[in-house]
């Protein structure tokens, strides 16, 4: 498949994840869904990722002019562009944001000095190694991760980081398919939520972790 045909079938893929796919294209889509497990696959992502935007803009008291992009970025039967992929995650090649939160990327500053997370690898990726830097936005916590030693996953199979609190309480922040640059978005803060790992998962329509780590890290305050 041609890049740009690669390109519009997850940008109709995120469409219908958000509910603003055409009426006269879903059945369709959906049709081709069932039929494919690569495409079920790259829609749970979506769909985690839709998902976690409404949890960060929950979490964060946005401007009304963000807010009101982000409204008209959701209306239905607007027509998703190949920019709106910021978001599509690891099944892409592209870094996991959400729609909400990748509109704002460039276009707010981070405030104050950042958290950072050194991540040790476990008995299930050995020589793996994680190193994570975490800045507050207008949108939510950004989370720049530089994992390294970690096998691509495809045909279903990606990595998804969480933080996680003192009480144990496990909140996902973005999937992808392999290490190298990978940005992710949190609702929560890092001040209260002061673990970060990254399990190996699978789209099976199971949304808490596998406990399957193979990284884990501590995050310390600035300074």
């Amino acid at each position: 498949m041609r890049r740009r045909e690669r390109d519009e079938e997850l940008a109709e893929l995120a469409a219908l994840a958000d509910g603003s796919l055409a009426a006269d294209r879903r059945a369709a889509l959906e049709a081709q869904v069932a039929a494919s497990p690569e495409l079920a696959a790259q829609l749970a992502v979506q769909q985690r990722a839709v998902a976690l935007a409404q949890s960060a803009a929950a979490e964060v008291d946005a401007p009304a002019s963000l807010r009101a992009r982000i409204e008209a970025q959701q209306r239905p039967g607007r027509v998703s562009r190949p920019s709106r992929l910021v978001w599509i995650g690891g099944l892409a090649a592209a870094s996991v944001a959400a729609v909400a939160l990748g509109l704002v990327v460039g276009r707010s500053g981070s405030s104050g000095p950042g958290f950072h997370a050194a991540l040790a690898a476990t008995d299930l990726a050995p020589g793996a190694s994680g190193d994570a830097t975490l800045a507050k936005t207008d949108a939510g916590w950004r989370i720049d991760l530089d994992a390294t030693g970690l096998p691509r996953r495809d045909g279903g199979l990606f990595y998804e980081a969480w933080l996680k609190n003192a009480a144990g309480t496990l909140v996902p922040i973005g999937t992808f398919n392999e290490g190298g640059e990978v940005t992710l978005w949190a609702g929560v803060s890092p001040k209260d939520f002061t673990t970060l790992t990254v399990t190996r998962e699978r789209a099976d329509g199971d949304q808490t972790s596998s406990g399957e780590k193979v990284l884990v890290g501590t995050v310390t305050a600035p300074g």
